[in-house]
């Protein structure tokens, strides 16, 4: 049986004693180049034929509800998941290879790293980083994802805004303390972004923002959620 900890320290199990199978969908950082080797061709993970789709990212991707439901929905759009917890990778790997879902890779790596050395320039039509850790203490803000430095690898990486739903980072937390963190640093490359309001996937439910498990969780709970997107100057 796997088990996970999520980001609030809560084990449990993942699997329920069935086998997880990732398949041709997940992917393990062994299973990637030396990070001085340089970018992967990240599109002839897809069949030939799907190479040529605009390309998503999901930093974080969870139990892979996010992806699931949006990538049912846009069978015309490759989508790469970047999540480091071994369970919730299996976990989210295996659920849409029952789904079917080629269009999706479910990679295991550090994100900031699989950013900087993996993505070609320029590749991306659209990042999602939903509810990332906050690391709420402040002797670990350090290890926060979303940082200036983060900000620039992902403003290289994204295609130029030139057309609508093009050049966009969507970005929600329920963490008002690091939604203000973000806003610093974006701040710190307002030259890079423009700060936009957020509008839901088409995927999320009437109720939901975007709709993940970590989502429906927090709202349970009565807690807010913060949210913006960046639009890619230049």
């Amino acid at each position: 049986m796997w088990a996970g900890l999520d980001y609030h320290g809560m084990t449990y199990s993942l699997s329920h004693g069935k086998e997880l199978d990732v398949g041709q969908i997940g992917l393990a950082q062994e299973d990637l180049p030396p990070f001085d080797k340089g970018p992967v061709h990240v599109a002839t993970w897809f069949a030939p034929e799907m190479s040529g789709h605009p390309l998503e990212l999901e930093i974080g991707s969870g139990k892979g509800t996010f992806l699931v439901q949006h990538a049912r929905q846009a069978r015309d759009v490759n989508f790469i998941g970047i999540e480091w917890s071994r369970a919730y990778w299996r976990y989210a790997a295996d659920r849409c290879r029952r789904h079917g879902l080629q269009n999706v890779r479910l990679v295991r790596a550090e994100a900031a790293a699989f950013l900087r050395y993996y993505i070609p320039e320029a590749c991306l039509r659209k990042v999602h980083i939903y509810f990332p850790d906050p690391w709420p203490k402040k002797r670990h803000h350090k290890r926060r994802l979303v940082q200036e430095s983060l900000l620039r690898d992902l403003h290289r990486a994204l295609v130029a805004a030139t057309t609508p739903g093009s050049g966009l980072v969507q970005l929600a937390t329920d963490h008002e303390s690091y939604f203000q963190w973000i806003l610093e640093h974006v701040q710190r490359v307002h030259d890079l972004f423009e700060q936009l309001p957020f509008e839901r996937p088409e995927s999320a439910e009437d109720t939901e923002l975007v709709g993940t498990n970590f989502e429906r969780k927090y709202r349970q709970q009565g807690r807010p959620v913060y949210a913006m997107i960046l639009k890619k100057r230049g």
